[in-house]
């Protein structure tokens, strides 16, 4: 672990729009890790690393953005319209002598990288502002989280008009008009009248969404157009600049405090709203987190963009492959809820799930006693049903090499006002069983209280295990917390599907991984398959995606690229399921780690089951592709990948019914794959020569 280095910089009082501080002995503080910096100069702070830098005026701490800089191009976009970056709704005054800077090398933990951080503190009105801004080694973006103490106007958060309600344009003015009428996290006064974004809408709430990504391509405007999603790609429209902003908060459906928007593009101010906090949130004591966001850089291209937001992602949570990487059982997949749940039944299915080369088995709701309010009792292993405890599962676990996972609900009451009684729970099960990662289920976040003490009971848990608790957060239902927020501790259980119901489709998950894998890493998710040939009679006879018509192999390959999710109950696949699939989830083992070690991105045509599409893992000069061929006709496809026109490459088959080949790619990265029957894949390792 590095020992945390901090130097604190108060600053003497300075006026708004002042003349560089002279004379101040402080007016000079630098501090660097790695390729990281922090530089105050006169009134003039700049961080950044060796691939991206951004400069403010300092403005008592109430930065004001001048610039940004790729420094991989020698690319700089200068701000014009200097307006301060953070901003509340009518007047405000920043504090003389109000601002503070302080820098931090973050020490490394078992699931936090190392950074720099610089603390910017401010103050306006009467709320103190903490900007606390993460930069990270040789990544081209730079991470901000807020922090608000103080008191605030409740009624900060307001709406906007709509645009059918105002009258017509026939005076400048009205073009010129800047603030709007909500809190502001960011600005970047981006000349030029050419400016093309993407702004990008996650869904999660799964049981209720089937589409789980919608973007939306605009031209910036005279007239700020605002715009919702948790993402923003911009391009300049001419050159190759390509900038972007991520949103670090919840899905906007279930986002706290919602103005109804996130962005406001406008020729010359761009703009980012919502902190996820409200006047009544706020503390005179204690620093209350809001809503935070990433800029990065990039050359403006489709995989410019992907890759340094991809950089920065895997950053959020440090990627240890023995720990984060796993093929998962989970027998709830199958609707017992729980009745068929006992030690007999677990202790088989430990053991099958060996067999089919499952290193993580979970037992979802049931395994606890329930029935009583003491629920130090209540989270106690049922008696009736494991009368010896967890000892013999875990016991099992051991010999099998299958780790023991548990599902756990928190008690959502007054606002999670019991997290520390959770966190004990969890704690004397780690102590007691050595259980590490746990299923976070049935979570509820219907205010900043709550979204705070849910934040502190993982935290709590994580503290007391010596960083080796696990979540996997469901984000099926509920205000929960999306792709975006809360992804430090472990990763997320996507969807809920049942051949029981009719509802699972092996097309219709690998649509939503592919289309999610473009901006989010598949490595987070857990991604399930099901027993193909329980309920064909749930099925119409002609439906002809029903999964009794797809082979068992190919949908454990569709979550390959991701944490597979076995979503069943192991003992009830058949004898030729297992010889079938058994060699084939040993194999991908094998690969599991340095598939994921690579940036994963979709290629080909989006699934609609009669595609052909796949995945891309890239690598430095080699990486790994898989291909399906989805009901169809076509016995080779040229599919779109990431490969450079021209470049010439070998590819190895490991898994499915894939050949070894070399080819050169065409336009768009195009190459040409081959498979003999619908429904089938390749899994290929490929190095450019």
């Amino acid at each position: 672990m590095m020992r945390s280095i901090t130097r604190r910089l108060i600053l003497l009082p300075v006026l708004l729009f002042s003349k560089p501080i002279v004379n101040n002995s402080f007016a000079q503080d630098k501090t660097r890790f790695e390729d990281c910096s922090v530089l105050l100069v006169s009134d003039t702070l700049t961080i950044g690393n060796s691939k991206i830098e951004r400069r403010f005026l300092w403005n008592n701490g109430n930065l004001i953005s001048l610039d940004i800089t790729n420094r991989q191009t020698g690319r700089r976009t200068v701000f014009g319209n200097r307006d301060t970056d953070f901003s509340l709704p009518g007047k405000m005054h920043a504090r003389d002598g109000a601002g503070s800077l302080e820098t931090k090398i973050g020490r490394e933990e078992d699931f936090r990288e190392r950074r720099l951080e610089a603390i910017v503190l401010t103050k306006v009105n009467d709320l103190e502002v903490k900007r606390v801004f993460r930069i990270y080694p040789e990544t081209p973006a730079i991470a901000c989280d807020y922090y608000f103490k103080g008191t605030m106007d409740s009624t900060v958060q307001l709406r906007l008009s709509s645009p059918g309600d105002l009258v017509n344009v026939e005076n400048i003015s009205e073009v010129n008009k800047e603030q709007l009428p909500v809190m502001r996290l960011d600005r970047m006064g981006l000349s030029g009248n050419h400016w093309k974004v993407r702004a990008v809408q996650f869904f999660d709430i799964t049981d209720r969404h089937t589409t789980t990504v919608k973007f939306t391509d605009q031209l910036a405007y005279i007239f700020g157009n605002q715009l919702v999603g948790n993402l923003l790609l911009m391009n300049s429209g001419i050159g190759k600049e390509g900038l972007f902003w991520l949103k670090e908060g919840p899905s906007p459906s279930v986002q706290h405090a919602y103005p109804g928007f996130d962005f406001s593009v406008k020729t010359g101010s761009f703009q980012m709203t919502g902190a996820g906090v409200e006047g009544k949130d706020i503390d005179t004591l204690e620093w209350i987190r809001g809503y935070g966001f990433v800029f990065g850089v990039s050359d403006g291209s489709e995989i410019g963009q992907l890759t340094s937001l991809r950089e920065y992602q895997r950053h959020i949570r440090k990627y240890v492959p023995a720990r984060d990487d796993m093929v998962m059982m989970n027998t709830w997949g199958e609707r017992g809820e729980g009745e068929n749940l006992n030690e007999a039944f677990a202790l088989n299915e430990i053991r099958t799930a060996a067999r089919l080369g499952v290193n993580v088995f979970q037992l979802d709701a049931g395994w606890y006693q329930a029935g009583t309010k003491n629920m130090d009792s209540f989270w106690l292993p049922h008696k009736q049903k494991f009368p010896n405890g967890l000892a013999p599962l875990i016991e099992a676990g051991k010999k099998n090499h299958v780790e023991i996972s548990l599902w756990y609900e928190p008690d959502p009451e007054d606002d999670y006002a019991h997290w520390k009684r959770d966190a004990g729970i969890l704690t004397r099960i780690y102590n007691k069983y050595g259980i590490k990662i746990y299923k976070i289920d049935g979570v509820q976040i219907t205010s900043k209280k709550g979204e705070i003490n849910f934040r502190k009971l993982l935290d709590s848990v994580v503290t007391a295990t010596g960083n080796k608790a696990f979540f996997n957060i469901d984000i099926t239902a509920g205000r929960r917390n999306g792709y975006h927020y809360f992804n430090e501790y472990g990763n997320f259980f996507l969807e809920n599907r049942y051949t029981d119901w009719g509802n699972y489709y092996p097309y219709q998950t690998l649509r939503n991984a592919w289309n999610l894998s473009r901006y989010f890493p598949l490595q987070k998710l857990l991604i399930e398959f099901l027993n193909t040939e329980r309920n064909k009679d749930k099925y119409s006879a002609d439906d002809v995606f029903a999964p009794g018509h797809i082979p068992f192999e190919y949908t454990f390959a569709i979550t390959m690229m991701a944490q597979p999710l076995a979503w069943l109950e192991a003992h009830r696949l058949s004898a030729g399921q297992l010889a079938a699939i058994a060699p084939v989830v040993a194999k991908y083992r094998k690969y599991q780690h340095d598939i994921h070690a690579g940036n994963i991105f979709p290629i080909g045509e989006e699934p609609d089951g009669r595609s052909w599409t796949g995945f891309q893992s890239i690598q430095k000069g080699r990486g790994y592709i898989i291909v399906y061929r989805e009901d169809n006709s076509r016995n080779a496809a040229f599919l779109k990948t990431f490969f450079s026109m021209g470049s010439r490459i070998s590819f190895k088959p490991l898994t499915g019914k894939g050949k070894a080949f070399v080819a050169v790619a065409g336009d768009d990265g195009r190459i040409k794959f081959s498979l003999p029957a619908p429904d089938s894949y390749a899994l290929y390792e490929y190095k450019i020569q």
